[in-house]
């Protein structure tokens, strides 16, 4: 079969899940609402990979089996698997994905969830290559990582609201039931 004609390796990237491949060929996809998505990889050896984080870096405070929910946690993954591979961490770059709010009226996680990604990039001296980040639309991602290109494609609008709160008025008292003073 001839390079052209070849189909791409799709693996899917879900919530808390890591992928580090140096196979020219793959493509990582995911699907993104307020999660963030870190593409990272080593231009010179065409080795990258991408996260899928639901929440910013509060792992320390995760209960047990649940550090794969956040970003510090999946962060650090990623790069010690990039490292493992025969990566440079000074050569690293990352592109960002997602956090976007997609539910009015509670607390924006898209938000803090990019905001903790680019802190942890700088903490590591790791290139913010861009990315799309923000908005209020989910996101479908394609990302190549040994070239670093990344496709997005914006999903619908949330038509999610928040929950309004239930008011119970009491029922009206029967006359047997009213105590006079």
């Amino acid at each position: 079969m001839s390079q052209a004609s070849r189909r791409p390796n799709r693996v899917h990237i879900i919530q808390g899940d890591c992928y580090v491949t140096d196979e020219s060929d793959t493509v990582l996809t995911t699907v993104l609402g307020s999660c963030i998505a870190a593409c990272m990889r080593d231009p010179v050896l065409g080795i990258g990979g991408m996260n899928h984080f639901l929440l910013p870096g509060e792992g320390e405070r995760a209960k047990q089996n649940e550090a794969e929910r956040f970003g510090v946690y999946l962060m650090e993954l990623l790069v010690n698997g990039l490292l493992q591979r025969g990566a440079t961490r000074h050569t690293l770059e990352a592109k960002l994905f997602g956090g976007a709010r997609t539910v009015q009226g509670f607390a924006d996680i898209g938000a803090k969830n990019f905001e903790f990604a680019r802190k942890f990039l700088d903490n590591e001296s790791i290139r913010y290559a861009g990315g799309s980040v923000g908005g209020d639309q989910g996101r479908k991602l394609e990302y190549q990582p040994s070239t670093g290109k990344a496709r997005q494609f914006l999903l619908p609008r949330s038509t999610v609201e928040p929950p309004q709160p239930v008011i119970q008025r009491p029922a009206p008292a029967e006359l047997g039931n009213v105590e006079l003073f």
